[in-house]
């Protein structure tokens, strides 16, 4: 483009254009202008590295804040109603765009939010607030991946503008997170719900480096054609210089990449001429090596050194040294030397690139990770080795012109350089690769079939997949269905099929998926294999960002996992497949696993139980590096180890945690335990009984923590009592180091008390245990927030009957919670209650209660081991559990005083109201006599049952008395009959007789009663018990019952059976209708006077001669007149109502 069709700043509206230091565009961002600003077309741009991309993503996002501007040409902001989602695939990058951001937009009120790991400091509501969201694939990804339940997802809708840096990195295998993340974005904007929301209608613009299929991008993006937009090496602003040099291969590729650096110092020498380079390392070890290698030659030439060129430059890298926390780092910076790679920490990462960027380090060796675009531009660039270990093929392999050109474009500085050097170092048989390395880079392919699983799990979880069409859409919305389309055979489909052929191997893989993850129960499908719906080990593999395959390990784990059970399946995940066991490292780790000093909680141990003297694969390689970090003292200082080491203790943390979530859904207390203790031992790198747990508090290092260990203080306790100037002595310290020490223990969460105690139980079978939890002390820091896991178990059923997460802070104190727990047929009862904080090791709380079962329920049990429910008779004599040699006692009716709280649940009781609702009071009798002769007929029977039940109040919903049964209503209970169902017919039958026999006895009232030989239509009171009894057997029984209270020795038995009916009717009332199922008990009664019997009989003005007749009688024999006696018409009213 001519210079005199260059776009100015002056073309913006006035309020952004103090965003751009300079006057005019460059040709590349002239030709995009009116794309990016006049439109909201969706866009995919390549062009080389340095070319000035970056101020396409700023024209996109002015774009979408100008319309916020007024009429009147005033920017008037709504914080975050219009979010942009800048995607890049490093956290360097994502840093750096938010500094340049903040200082350009942040005078507006526009807000800028990182996501990344360095950053957990952000809640929902953060995101929701802000305006600009700056994050890489995979953290974007695992924040929406749990989003609907806790609200995580609301924010999508105000989502308008996606900007996807460096995305030519869908070829890495860390391109699968972006594919997830965008097909996320494009289902979710296609729902209904979102069709009026700024998601609907939301941008892509994507930039990458030079690549061939930039087609497929814009595809896969919905580009039209004029939002493609590809530029040459002409574009570049400073044109690059290449050398290639070709060096002989070593015995293996380690030790041809280590030979390279001793050919590093004399390139810098010949070709750098004074000004800054940066040197490309594979690996982390490898670029602090490359670093060591050159400060040593640079020391030999003393002070003339060629990276010192002042004394000033080095007063300031003295300085900087010092305030470097990176040891071997400070004696690097004195010579003008640095490395850079991920492993650092925030502050030194901030500290080597100003460095850098201000010209006082020379040389920096450095990882890929500032090839992705990081403003870190130096003159000369130089790539050792062209090869890297890749992790998921174990072996060598060469980098991806995509990398390799990424790297080349970090040489050359506009403002500085008119020209950068480029240098080469690869093996003589591959130099002829990179000859032509500018041309371009190779195609960009699709890396989520591998992972596809995962993806389509997270989706599914999140519920934007409800079933089999939806999921097959979502893969259509990948890239990786673009280019399944384009070249089929990459993806597993024959070359040449039609596409007709293309779309059944789509469906067959993601029916397949589905299946998969059905089989391992982390979704469940209907029948059809059509609705699809999460479950826990699903939700819990989402929520954690685990591979399927770890989430497979940790559902395979025993029942009673142990810790180093536990400690086996984290180091047999995938999330750290890709660390290897180098040559060199074996010694090392044979001797740390052969422990002559007792140091190791765990060992790798040989076919006889012995210690293996030789490690021979990864998973013990990293066993024996976790074990010999947890012990607080780790004797594997070199960096590779411990960079293993972080990564087994990072990753390890977040399987521990998903697998203690997956105990406790499956109620296993050992293994929730075990995966709770093992999770913050890795997040703290300590184990709980660790004499170094004081490395916990903040201020405390290694060698602190070793000299309070020998003055004897190794536990908070100790450290709370020590004297502060004893500490000063012991650690060499000044004051008030002492007292600095002391205040650090403000940093743990307040003391709780936690106490278990057993309470009577009114369930029968059941102990009752209350659990109490007190705070002592309050915690001195607002801000931080401590969490603790507050579990009951049953240990000899390794089941968990109690679980509560908690704020430490926040609870009510003394928060009581009530946890019920059955009773075992025999032996003892060991329940076990604990309170796992969530991150310190070594103050938990454990406490045990051991249930004895008591000797009355044993006895019970010896007698029936099924409950057994009796109905309780008018007159009964009951038993005293603590008086049984005294069974003639008669006992009296049971007080309303009771609590019924403390009785006894295994009482036989009449039950007629549900066990669920509110306790009521004792049913009271109702005396009222109706002073009118009446002739009883069914009716006046049943409207009397009415009348009586409209004067009861409601029946308790516990009992109100309980007492274990009787040996002779135990002996009933064996004779009872087979005879449990009762035909039909024979119901008829007896109603039929019922209503015979109540008109003889109106006609024939006067007449003395029939022989019980003598066929007759009146029924006796013996063939009526008869007709309960076997009734009763065919109803239904119930788990507990509710006792009446006995009646009065001078209350008739139409009161009696005015009290049962009532109680049903009242019963019915309540919704709550139960069948009692029991055999009739003879009851053992006092001795019924015939005055009292004849003084019912009157009341019920029903003669019976008889009745009249009876005598005073045994117990026993007063029951069976009962049943002669009162053979009368309310029994048949009663089982009509039924």
């Amino acid at each position: 483009m001519d210079s005199y069709s260059l776009k100015s700043v002056l073309d913006l509206p006035d309020p952004f254009r103090s965003t751009f230091s300079f006057r005019y565009f460059n040709s590349l961002q002239s030709e995009c202008f009116s794309a990016c600003f006049h439109s909201d077309i969706n866009m995919v741009i390549s062009a080389p590295t340095g070319s000035g991309k970056t101020v396409l993503f700023e024209l996109c996002i002015l774009r979408l804040l100008s319309k916020f501007i007024s009429n009147e040409g005033r920017f008037i902001h709504s914080k975050g109603t219009l979010k942009t989602i800048y995607i890049s695939p490093s956290k360097a990058l994502v840093q750096e765009k938010l500094r340049s951001w903040n200082q350009k937009l942040g005078s507006w009120g526009v807000n800028c939010l990182e996501l990344t790991g360095d950053n957990e400091s952000y809640n929902i509501r953060n995101i929701q607030e802000a305006d600009i969201v700056l994050t890489t694939p995979e953290k974007f990804d695992s924040v929406t991946r749990f989003g609907i339940k806790d609200g995580g997802l609301s924010f999508f809708s105000d989502i308008s503008l996606v900007l996807i840096d460096e995305v030519h990195l869908l070829n890495d295998p860390r391109g699968a997170a972006l594919e997830a993340i965008v097909s996320r974005v494009k289902m979710i904007g296609r729902s209904p719900q979102m069709q009026t929301s700024a998601l609907a209608h939301v941008r892509f613009l994507a930039v990458s480096a030079t690549i061939p299929n930039i087609e497929d991008l814009g595809e896969w993006l919905m580009v039209p054609v004029e939002g493609l937009k590809r530029f040459g090496e002409e574009m570049r602003p400073v044109k690059l210089t290449t050398k290639v040099f070709g060096y002989t291969a070593a015995k293996n590729d380690f030790l041809f990449e280590k030979r390279l650096q001793n050919y590093i110092f004399d390139l810098l020498m010949q070709y750098s001429r004074g000004k800054s380079a940066l040197v490309f390392c594979s690996t982390r070890k490898g670029a602090q090596e490359a670093a060591q290698q050159l400060s040593q030659t640079a020391m030999t030439h003393g002070y003339s050194n060629p990276f010192i060129k002042n004394r000033d430059q080095q007063e300031r890298l003295r300085e900087a040294s010092l305030s470097c926390g990176d040891k071997q780092m400070q004696s690097y910076i004195l010579y003008g030397i640095g490395y850079h790679n991920g492993g650092l920490s925030p502050k030194d990462r901030s500290l080597i690139e100003g460095l850098f960027l201000n010209g006082d380090l020379q040389v920096l060796c450095t990882t890929n990770t500032l090839a992705h675009g990081i403003n870190l531009p130096a003159h000369t660039v130089i790539v050792k080795s062209t090869q890297f270990y890749n992790k998921e093929k174990g072996m060598y392999t060469e980098y991806d012109r995509s990398m390799i050109l990424q790297m080349c474009g970090r040489a050359g500085r506009p403002p500085f350089d008119d020209t950068g050097m480029v240098i080469i170092m690869t093996r003589r048989e591959t130099a002829h690769l990179y000859a032509n390395l500018l041309g371009g880079c190779e195609l960009v392919e699709s890396q989520l079939l591998s992972c596809v699983t995962e993806h389509l799990a997270a989706e599914i979880v999140q519920l934007t997949v409800p079933d089999i069409t939806r999921a097959i859409e979502w893969i259509k919305c990948s890239y990786l269905y673009v280019r399944m389309k384009k070249k089929p055979e990459i993806y597993g489909i024959k070359k040449g099929v039609p596409s007709a052929h293309t779309e059944k191997h789509i469906q067959e893989v993601c029916v397949q998926k589905v299946n998969e993850l059905a089989d391992y129960q982390m979704i469940w499908t209907d029948e059809d294999g059509f609705v699809l719906k999460p479950l826990e080990p699903g939700r819990l593999m989402t929520k954690y960002y685990l591979k399927f395959d770890t989430m497979k390990h940790i559902m395979k784990a025993p029942s009673n996992c142990t810790i180093e059970d536990a400690l086996h399946i984290v180091c047999r995940a995938e999330e750290i497949s890709w660390i290897q066991l180098r040559r060199n490292e074996k010694k090392l780790l044979n001797d740390i696993n052969n422990d002559k000093d007792g140091r190791l909680r765990f060992h790798i141990l040989g076919d006889k139980g012995k210690k293996k003297k030789r490690i021979q694969t990864r998973e013990e390689k990293l066993f024996i590096l976790a074990n010999d970090c947890l012990t607080g003292d780790p004797l594997a200082h070199d960096l590779s180890l411990t960079q293993d080491t972080n990564s087994v203790c990072s990753n390890g943390c977040r399987i521990a945690k998903c697998m203690k979530e997956y105990f406790i859904y499956k109620k296993n207390y050992k293994g929730a335990l075990n995966s709770m203790l093992l999770a913050k031992s890795l997040h703290q790198k300590l184990w709980e009984d660790s004499p170094y747990l004081l490395k916990q508090l903040p201020g405390i290092g290694m060698v602190t923590a070793k000299a309070l260990q020998s003055m004897g203080v190794n536990t908070f306790e100790t450290l709370a009592e020590a004297d502060p100037r004893k500490i000063e002595m012991v650690t060499g310290r000044k004051f008030p180091f002492g007292n600095h020490i002391k205040d650090s223990l403000l940093s743990l969460p307040p003391k709780v008390d936690l106490k278990v105690e057993e309470t009577t139980c009114p369930n029968y079978g059941k102990f009752k245990l209350v659990m109490t939890l007190t705070r002592l002390s309050q915690s001195s820091q607002a801000t931080k927030r401590h969490y603790a896991d507050v579990v009951v178990a049953v240990g000899e059923d390794n089941l968990i009957v109690f679980h509560e997460k908690i704020r430490v802070e926040e609870f009510t104190s003394p928060y009581s919670a009530t946890v019920l727990v059955t009773c075992p047929l025999q032996g003892k009862l060991t329940v076990k209650a604990n309170m796992i904080f969530e991150e310190y090791v070594g103050i938990d709380i454990h406490q045990k209660v051991i249930l004895m079962r008591d000797n009355k329920l044993e006895s019970y049990y010896k007698h029936a081991t099924k409950k057994v429910f009796l109905p309780q008779p008018t007159d009964v004599c009951v038993i005293d559990p603590e008086n049984d040699h005294s069974p003639t006692v008669p006992a009296l009716r049971p007080d309303k005083s009771l609590n019924p709280k403390n009785e006894d649940a295994s009482v036989p009781s009449f039950k007629l109201l549900d066990e669920d609702s509110d306790e009521g009071e004792v049913v009271a009798e109702n005396n009222n006599d109706d002073d009118d002769c009446k002739i009883i007929t069914e009716r006046t029977v049943f409207d009397h049952i009415r009348e009586k039940a409209k004067s009861l109040p409601s029946l308790p919903a516990n009992p109100t008395t309980e007492y274990p049964p009787s040996e002779e209503t135990l002996s009933l209970l064996r004779k009872r009959t087979l005879d449990r169902q009762l035909a039909l017919d024979d119901t008829l039958q007896f109603l039929n007789q019922t209503a015979s026999g109540s008109n003889s006895c109106e006609e024939e009232s006067n007449e003395p009663p029939a022989n019980e030989n003598t066929p007759s239509n009146i029924l006796k009171g013996e063939s009526i018990f008869e007709h309960i009894r076997k009734k009763a057997k065919s109803f239904p029984r119930v788990d507990e019952i509710k006792t009446l209270r006995s009646m009065s020795s001078n209350t008739s038995f139409a009161i009696h059976t005015d009290s049962f009916v009532d109680a049903k009717s009242n019963a019915v009332q309540d919704a709550t209708f139960i069948i009692l199922d029991s055999e009739f008990v003879e009851p053992r009664s006092e001795k019924r006077s015939s005055q009292s019997q004849q003084s019912e009989l009157k009341k019920l003005k029903y003669p019976s001669p008889s009745i009249a007749n009876q005598q005073c009688r045994s117990p026993a024999t007063a029951a069976v007149t009962r049943e002669e006696a009162d053979s009368f018409l309310g029994f048949k009213s009663v089982f009509s109502f039924l």
